[in-house]
């Protein structure tokens, strides 16, 4: 009776995490690259503030490359609060905020205007040889990004992930959002950033210090060893999500030899409408398969990204 039980629970979760309504997922080894399971994963889909992850990217390795100081105060410009979208912060024009808070407010709160923002603060300061605006040229680098990570389905259009506007709709993928995802793993300051359940920014308004304790938006954090990453949502693109999650490396003594294999999985879900609830059951389904393909000795398929 109790071996029937436990079939039926393990029947039970893998039913329900391979009925999934997203629209298209993925997930991988982070080490790897290896596709441990996916569904439409080359879609080209709008992915919302998901979008951040590569405006992240582009200010961390430019702050890596040129010393950057992210502790730095930047104005907030009064053309960025015109972005729309979420403003949880409550932004306003000339408001004084640090590189480092505002990549927080970004990747945390999903702020747009803070998005923006950076997008102002940096897109001054990077190479630009077609004279675009900062925003411009920004977006510009954004994209660079995604050709250097053959991520070949994707277009930014915005730092915010925003698709409401006239036009081409910004887009990207589950494969290329794990791969943009990998990459910012490969950083070592930016899983810091999505791993925060709560934090408190400072904002210089007048000359006076407005302290706001943002609230991380993914509500999966701690969860199953979950540690990031990313949400969001638009009416077009529907509820999106990147979740990663690790658990104790692997190691194996083969005399004086040790062998140590990090062990971390990363979930992309588009298009959903219910994403914590898929996003944690693909998670579960994820590590199963890990476990599965750890003991066939990891070799990994020809499409590992």
């Amino acid at each position: 009776m109790k071996t029937t039980w436990i079939t039926a629970l393990v029947l039970g979760v893998l039913t329900t995490a391979s009925s999934f309504a997203a629209q298209s997922y993925i997930i991988v080894d982070n080490q790897t690259g290896h596709i441990l399971a996916d569904d439409d994963r080359d879609a080209k889909l709008p992915v919302a503030s998901l979008t951040k992850v590569a405006t992240a990217m582009v200010v961390l390795d430019w702050a890596q490359l040129n010393k950057a100081d992210l502790g730095q105060i930047v104005p907030v410009p009064a053309a960025a609060t015109q972005a729309g979208g979420a403003n949880p912060v409550g932004l306003q024009a000339g408001d004084m905020v640090s590189l480092r808070d505002l990549l927080y407010c970004s990747l945390m709160a999903s702020d747009n205007i803070a998005a923006t923002t950076l997008a102002y603060a940096v897109g001054t300061r990077l190479p630009n040889a077609e004279g675009l605006d900062p925003v411009g040229n920004f977006v510009s680098h954004m994209n660079a990004l995604a050709r250097q990570l053959d991520m070949k389905r994707t277009l930014f259009l915005n730092p915010s992930g925003l698709d409401n506007g006239p036009g081409a709709v910004p887009h990207s993928t589950a494969t290329d959002l794990a791969r943009l995802t990998r990459y910012a793993y490969s950083e070592a300051d930016f899983p810091f950033y999505v791993q925060q359940k709560t934090r408190t920014v400072h904002v210089f308004r007048n000359g006076v210090d407005n302290p706001f304790s943002l609230t991380n938006t993914n509500e999966l954090l701690d969860q199953d060893g979950i540690d990031g990453v990313k949400t969001g949502t638009t009416s077009k693109a529907g509820e999106c999500l990147i979740l990663t999650a690790d658990q104790k490396p692997e190691v194996q003594r083969n005399g004086e030899q040790v062998l140590i294999t990090p062990r971390r999985i990363i979930v992309v879900l588009l298009g959903s409408r219910n994403r914590f609830g898929e996003g944690a059951a693909l998670m579960r389904q994820g590590w199963q398969l890990y476990d599965e393909w750890a003991r066939d000795g990891r070799k990994t398929n020809k499409s590992s990204l």
